[in-house]
C-alpha cells in the first residue's frame, strides 16, 4: 500500500520480471489516492512520473497495465486523504486510514460532493495525460470496489459520476479503454452502479469473486462460483464482454506451523490452491472472460503484520502467488501451463436464468444465490449426459 511514497525502482524491476517469466501478461497497479492527490488541487508530478517508469518497465517486459485509480478501498480497509473525510458516509465494516493511521471519520460521498467530484476528474485527466498513448497501458480501472468506500444515493448519480471520469480520461486518451472494478457484492446488493450502469459507460466490465466470502459457495475452493458470477456479470451488463479481475485464495505452506494461524481459518493448502487456480482459469475461459488476473503477486513481509489491514485479517497476508523470499508457490506452474490458451466465447447457453433483469434487481440477495443452485444443477446434468 505504500509502495508509491517507498518507490524502489528496482524492486519493480524485479518483482515484474519475475511476473513475466512465468508467462502472466498483465499487472494491475493502484494507484494510492492520498499519495497521488495530497491536495484536492494538486496532484503530485513525482508520482506521475514513477507511474511512467512503471509502464515504461511494463513495456519492456512486454507487460501490459492496468492503472485503477482512487484506492480506496483495499484488502479489508479503506485508504482516504484526509481532505476526502469529514462527511457522514462509508461502511462500518471497514477501517479508515489516512495519512499513515486508523481514523474515526466519515466518508465524503464522490458521487454527490461536487467538491470530490472535481478532485477525481484533475487526477483521472493527469494521469491520463501523463501515459496518452503508451503502448503498455491495457485498460483504466476507476476504482477498486468502490461500493465498499461510498454508495450513490441513486442510479442518476453513478451514471454521471461514471460519465464525467471516462470523459476526463477519453479527453486526454482517445485510445483509452476504462472500466471499473465490480465486485460480487455489487452483485448481491443493489448498490447502484453495478453491471448495467457500467455497460452504458466503460468499454468492458470487471468483476471480484472469492468463495470464501460467500456463505452460498460451495466451499472455499469453489471454482464454479466464478464462471457463474462472469455470466450473471455478463447479462445484467447487456452483454458487454467481462475481464474477471480478481480471484484466488490466502494460503499456507505444508508443515509451516507460523503460517497455518488459528485466527485464520480460511486459509487453503498451497497445493490446493494451485488445484483451484488451474480449474478456475479454465472455467473463466470456457465462460467467454476476456481475460482474468489473480489476487495477487506476492505474500505480505511479516514486518507489516501488525499493520492495517493485516493486523487484524491475517488470511491478507498470503494471497500472493510468490512467498516473501520470492519462492513460487505452486500455483505459479498453473498459471505458466495456461500461458497461451485462447480466448472462447461461453462454450453453453445460460439456460438456467429463468427471470429478467428488472425481477433480478428486486431482490438479487435472494436471486444470486437461487440462479448459482440452477446453475450447478445445469452443469451437474451436463457432465452426466451421453456423449
Amino acid at each position: 500500500m505504500s509502495w508509491w511514497s517507498n518507490f524502489d525502482r528496482a524492486e519493480v524491476a524485479a518483482d515484474f520480471e519475475r511476473i513475466a517469466a512465468c508467462g502472466l501478461d498483465s499487472v494491475r497497479v493502484f494507484l494510492t489516492w492520498e499519495a497521488f492527490q495530497p491536495a484536492p488541487n494538486q496532484v503530485d508530478h513525482e508520482m506521475l512520473d514513477r507511474l511512467v517508469y512503471v509502464a515504461d518497465l511494463a513495456g519492456e517486459l512486454e507487460l501490459a497495465i492496468v492503472p485503477t485509480l482512487f484506492t480506496g478501498h483495499m484488502s479489508g480497509v479503506n485508504w482516504i486523504p484526509a481532505w476526502a473525510l469529514g462527511g457522514s458516509d462509508g461502511d462500518d465494516r471497514f477501517r479508515v486510514v489516512s495519512g499513515g493511521r486508523v481514523v474515526s471519520a466519515g466518508l465524503r460521498n464522490w458521487y454527490t460532493d461536487a467538491a470530490i467530484g472535481d478532485a477525481q476528474t484533475l487526477l483521472a485527466a493527469e494521469v491520463a495525460t501523463a501515459l496518452a498513448g503508451h503502448d503498455a497501458v491495457w485498460a483504466w480501472d476507476l476504482g477498486n470496489e468502490n461500493s465498499n468506500c461510498v454508495i450513490p444515493p441513486d442510479r442518476e448519480s453513478a451514471r454521471a459520476w461514471l460519465a464525467r471520469l471516462t470523459s476526463a480520461i477519453r479527453g486526454r486518451d482517445e485510445t483509452a479503454l476504462v472500466t471499473v472494478g465490480l465486485h460480487m457484492e455489487d452483485l448481491e446488493e443493489d448498490r447502484r452502479l453495478g453491471p448495467g450502469e457500467a455497460a452504458d459507460a466503460c468499454d468492458l466490465l470487471c468483476m471480484h469473486g472469492y468463495p470464501i466470502y460467500a456463505r452460498w459457495a460451495d466451499g472455499p475452493t469453489d471454482d464454479l462460483l466464478l464462471p457463474f458470477l462472469a455470466r450473471v456479470t455478463h447479462w445484467l451488463g447487456h452483454g458487454r464482454d467481462v475481464l474477471f479481475s480478481e480471484f484466488g485464495l490466502p494460503t499456507y505452506r505444508r508443515g509451516d506451523r507460523r503460517a497455518r494461524l488459528p485466527d485464520a481459518p480460511t486459509l487453503i493448502d498451497e497445493e490446493a490452491a494451485a488445484a483451484y487456480t488451474a480449474t478456475a482459469l479454465e472455467e473463466l475461459r470456457r465462460a467467454g472472460c476476456l481475460g482474468a488476473m489473480l489476487w495477487c503477486y506476492s505474500d505480505y513481509d511479516p514486518a507489516l503484520w501488525e499493520s492495517p489491514p493485516l493486523d487484524l485479517a491475517p488470511h491478507e497476508r498470503t494471497f500472493g502467488l510468490w512467498r516473501v523470499d520470492g519462492a513460487p508457490k505452486p500455483s505459479v506452474a498453473a498459471v505458466a501451463a495456461f500461458v497461451g490458451a485462447e480466448r472462447c466465447g461461453a462454450e453453453d447457453a445460460d439456460t438456467w436464468i429463468d427471470i429478467d433483469r428488472s425481477e433480478f434487481g428486486r431482490d438479487p440477495g435472494a436471486q444470486l444465490p437461487r440462479l448459482y443452485r440452477r446453475y450447478r444443477s445445469s452443469r451437474d446434468a451436463d457432465a452426466g449426459a451421453p456423449p
